[in-house]
Protein backbone atom coordinates (compact mmCIF):
# COMPACT_ATOMS: atom_id res chain seq x y z
CA UNK A 1 0.00 0.00 0.00
CA UNK A 2 1.79 3.17 -1.42
CA UNK A 3 -0.01 5.52 2.18
CA UNK A 4 0.70 2.94 5.01
CA UNK A 5 1.85 3.43 8.32
CA UNK A 6 3.34 0.91 10.35
CA UNK A 7 2.43 0.87 14.29
CA UNK A 8 4.52 -1.84 15.80
CA UNK A 9 4.62 -2.60 19.73
CA UNK A 10 7.29 -5.60 20.75
CA UNK A 11 7.48 -6.84 24.35
CA UNK A 12 8.65 -9.35 26.94
CA UNK A 13 6.30 -11.11 29.63
CA UNK A 14 6.66 -12.85 32.98
CA UNK A 15 3.21 -13.81 34.49
CA UNK A 16 0.74 -11.02 34.32
CA UNK A 17 3.25 -8.40 34.01
CA UNK A 18 3.76 -7.39 30.38
CA UNK A 19 7.36 -4.99 28.94
CA UNK A 20 6.65 -3.19 25.50
CA UNK A 21 8.91 -1.09 23.63
CA UNK A 22 7.50 1.03 21.08
CA UNK A 23 10.03 2.64 19.24
CA UNK A 24 12.09 4.85 22.23
CA UNK A 25 8.97 4.63 24.67
CA UNK A 26 8.89 1.39 26.50
CA UNK A 27 5.38 0.87 28.75
CA UNK A 28 4.84 -1.56 31.19
CA UNK A 29 1.41 -3.32 31.40
CA UNK A 30 0.32 -5.70 34.37
CA UNK A 31 -2.50 -6.16 36.38
CA UNK A 32 -3.60 -5.62 40.00
CA UNK A 33 -2.58 -7.91 43.21
CA UNK A 34 -6.07 -9.54 43.38
CA UNK A 35 -6.38 -10.68 39.92
CA UNK A 36 -2.44 -11.68 39.78
CA UNK A 37 -0.05 -9.18 38.64
CA UNK A 38 1.86 -7.29 40.66
CA UNK A 39 0.56 -3.90 39.90
CA UNK A 40 3.57 -2.37 38.63
CA UNK A 41 1.71 -0.73 35.40
CA UNK A 42 -1.47 -0.05 34.00
CA UNK A 43 -4.39 -3.48 33.42
CA UNK A 44 -4.36 -3.93 29.47
CA UNK A 45 -8.11 -2.46 29.00
CA UNK A 46 -7.24 0.71 30.75
CA UNK A 47 -4.38 1.44 28.46
CA UNK A 48 -6.77 0.78 25.77
CA UNK A 49 -9.38 3.39 27.20
CA UNK A 50 -5.98 5.73 27.43
CA UNK A 51 -5.46 4.99 23.89
CA UNK A 52 -8.71 6.62 23.19
CA UNK A 53 -8.61 9.49 25.24
CA UNK A 54 -4.76 10.25 23.83
CA UNK A 55 -6.13 9.48 19.89
CA UNK A 56 -9.08 12.25 20.37
CA UNK A 57 -6.66 14.95 21.54
CA UNK A 58 -4.07 13.93 18.67
CA UNK A 59 -7.02 13.89 16.19
CA UNK A 60 -8.80 17.00 17.86
CA UNK A 61 -5.76 19.08 16.98
CA UNK A 62 -5.18 18.05 14.03
CA UNK A 63 -9.34 18.88 13.14
CA UNK A 64 -8.83 22.27 14.95
CA UNK A 65 -6.08 23.21 12.82
CA UNK A 66 -7.81 22.52 9.54
CA UNK A 67 -11.17 24.11 10.81
CA UNK A 68 -9.70 26.79 12.56
CA UNK A 69 -10.90 26.10 15.92
CA UNK A 70 -9.37 27.78 18.84
CA UNK A 71 -8.36 24.51 20.86
CA UNK A 72 -6.76 25.52 23.72
CA UNK A 73 -6.86 22.25 25.82
CA UNK A 74 -9.12 19.34 26.40
CA UNK A 75 -9.93 17.61 29.46
CA UNK A 76 -10.84 14.01 28.96
CA UNK A 77 -12.59 11.04 31.23
CA UNK A 78 -13.15 8.08 29.67
CA UNK A 79 -14.90 5.13 31.14
CA UNK A 80 -15.49 1.60 30.04
CA UNK A 81 -18.10 -1.12 31.36
CA UNK A 82 -17.29 -4.87 30.85
CA UNK A 83 -18.65 -7.77 32.69
CA UNK A 84 -15.66 -9.76 33.47
CA UNK A 85 -17.32 -13.50 33.24
CA UNK A 86 -16.56 -12.84 29.87
CA UNK A 87 -12.69 -12.46 30.06
CA UNK A 88 -12.85 -14.95 33.10
CA UNK A 89 -13.91 -17.63 30.03
CA UNK A 90 -17.60 -17.76 30.67
CA UNK A 91 -18.69 -18.42 26.82
CA UNK A 92 -22.13 -16.86 27.11
CA UNK A 93 -20.67 -13.46 28.40
CA UNK A 94 -18.48 -11.08 25.61
CA UNK A 95 -14.99 -10.33 26.60
CA UNK A 96 -14.92 -6.91 25.72
CA UNK A 97 -16.53 -3.81 26.39
CA UNK A 98 -20.01 -3.58 26.69
CA UNK A 99 -20.02 0.51 26.57
CA UNK A 100 -17.47 2.96 26.39
CA UNK A 101 -18.25 6.53 28.11
CA UNK A 102 -16.32 9.82 26.97
CA UNK A 103 -16.73 13.07 28.60
CA UNK A 104 -14.56 15.83 27.11
CA UNK A 105 -13.99 19.51 28.38
CA UNK A 106 -13.02 21.22 25.51
CA UNK A 107 -10.96 24.96 27.00
CA UNK A 108 -12.20 27.09 24.24
CA UNK A 109 -13.26 30.71 23.50
CA UNK A 110 -15.68 29.04 20.37
CA UNK A 111 -19.45 28.59 20.74
CA UNK A 112 -21.06 24.94 21.95
CA UNK A 113 -21.82 24.13 18.28
CA UNK A 114 -18.44 24.89 17.20
CA UNK A 115 -17.22 22.66 20.01
CA UNK A 116 -20.03 19.88 18.29
CA UNK A 117 -18.46 20.47 15.06
CA UNK A 118 -15.08 19.26 16.68
CA UNK A 119 -16.54 16.17 18.49
CA UNK A 120 -17.99 15.17 15.60
CA UNK A 121 -14.65 15.61 13.15
CA UNK A 122 -12.94 13.97 15.20
CA UNK A 123 -14.52 11.12 15.84
CA UNK A 124 -15.21 10.15 12.30
CA UNK A 125 -11.26 10.49 11.98
CA UNK A 126 -9.98 9.18 15.31
CA UNK A 127 -8.69 5.68 14.57
CA UNK A 128 -8.88 4.11 17.79
CA UNK A 129 -12.65 5.69 18.22
CA UNK A 130 -13.81 4.42 14.97
CA UNK A 131 -12.08 1.24 15.90
CA UNK A 132 -14.38 0.92 18.85
CA UNK A 133 -17.45 1.72 16.67
CA UNK A 134 -16.65 -0.82 13.64
CA UNK A 135 -16.30 -3.82 16.16
CA UNK A 136 -20.00 -2.50 17.16
CA UNK A 137 -19.05 -1.33 21.14
CA UNK A 138 -21.31 1.93 21.70
CA UNK A 139 -19.71 5.10 22.71
CA UNK A 140 -21.71 7.50 24.70
CA UNK A 141 -19.29 10.79 23.88
CA UNK A 142 -19.77 14.06 25.59
CA UNK A 143 -17.82 17.33 25.00
CA UNK A 144 -18.84 20.50 26.29
CA UNK A 145 -17.01 23.72 27.30
CA UNK A 146 -14.75 23.29 30.01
Amino acid sequence: MANSMTFQATGSASKMKSEISMGNHEITIDEPANMGGTDKGPDPLSTLLASLAGCENVIANLVAKDIGFDLQGIEVDVKGELDPRGLMGQADVQPYFNKIYVHAKVQTEETSERIQELKEKTDLRCPVFTTFKAAGIPIDATWEKA
